[in-house]
């Protein structure tokens, strides 16, 4: 990465619920971010601190941007709801509209002001054959072999899905990383535990591949209101509570679609001697 002045690369300081984001704009001053690169951003001690990094880079199929998503072990993630609302808004803001057309590795997503200071993306259609997931090997997605028959969903990203009767008794951190690298998931998984504790109202507490626990995740409750659909245990449209607060998810024949807060947290600038130390 060639760094021409310190204030090449500055960045945002973003959440979706406490789902929290560096978000960086290559769009002006172009260069690659590397997995080393994204986990020294991470580093909650000696760098920024994020669950996601989001760079934004121009697209050249005619939407208004590219995002480009790493976890915070600096591994891709496919997805990232939170973040893809988040970034929606700052564009919207920028740009002085209510709509804006997002390309990821899901392919192209539409987002759009939600009134109220909220903002809805539609994140595509659910995945929900084996394969697609990606699982590996043919099973049943809508309970897998797995002790407590979680349902799978592929929502860009793999998710893995446990309704249990308390979310809150759950040991999230033995329980996640435990089914992050569960043999059945290639790629590793999203780990979910929901709670039905209402009329279409979930309780979901959230273990993120790459990342370990988070206070939200919204590809991940996407996942969990199709897996509660899908087992009929709610209907289609579906408010969360999750450990950052509530988004409410709806299933339609277009795709999934998320509404939830967000929030610009501050701007900064990287320094030059810093950048230069880590790539």
């Amino acid at each position: 990465m060639t760094i021409h002045t310190a204030d090449d690369v500055s960045f945002l300081k973003m959440h979706g619920l406490g789902n929290d984001f560096v978000v960086l704009d290559t769009r002006e001053h172009p260069f690659v971010v590397t997995p080393a690169m994204a986990q020294a951003i991470g580093d909650r001690h000696c760098g920024v601190g994020f669950d996601q990094l989001a760079v934004i880079s121009a697209s050249d199929d005619g939407a208004t941007a590219r995002l480009t998503f790493f976890n915070s072990d600096g591994s891709i993630s496919g997805a990232c709801g939170n973040a893809t609302r988040c970034i929606a808004r700052h564009l919207m803001t920028e740009d002085r509209t209510s709509e804006v057309v997002l390309t990821t590795e899901r392919g192209q997503l539409f987002a759009r002001d939600a009134g109220g200071g909220k903002t809805s993306v539609n994140m595509g259609l659910p995945q929900l054959d084996w394969q697609d997931v990606p699982l590996a090997k043919a099973v049943d997605t809508l309970e897998l072999p797995i002790d407590g028959a979680p349902t799978a969903t592929g929502m860009g990203n793999p998710h893995c899905t446990f309704f249990v009767d308390d979310a809150e008794m759950i040991d999230l951190e033995a329980r996640g990383r435990e089914i992050e690298r569960h043999p059945l998931f290639p790629e590793r998984t999203n780990v979910q535990f929901a709670s039905v504790i209402g009329g279409n109202h979930l309780r979901m507490r959230v273990w993120e591949r790459g990342v370990g626990v988070t206070l939200a995740s919204g590809s991940s409750s996407c996942a969990t209101a199709v897996a509660a659909a899908r087992r009929g245990l709610t209907g289609r449209q579906v408010r969360i509570d999750l450990d950052g607060g509530r988004i409410d998810i709806e299933w339609r024949d277009d795709g999934v679609w998320m509404t939830g807060p967000t929030t610009h947290v501050f701007s900064g600038t990287f320094t030059r001697g810093w950048l230069e130390a880590i790539t």
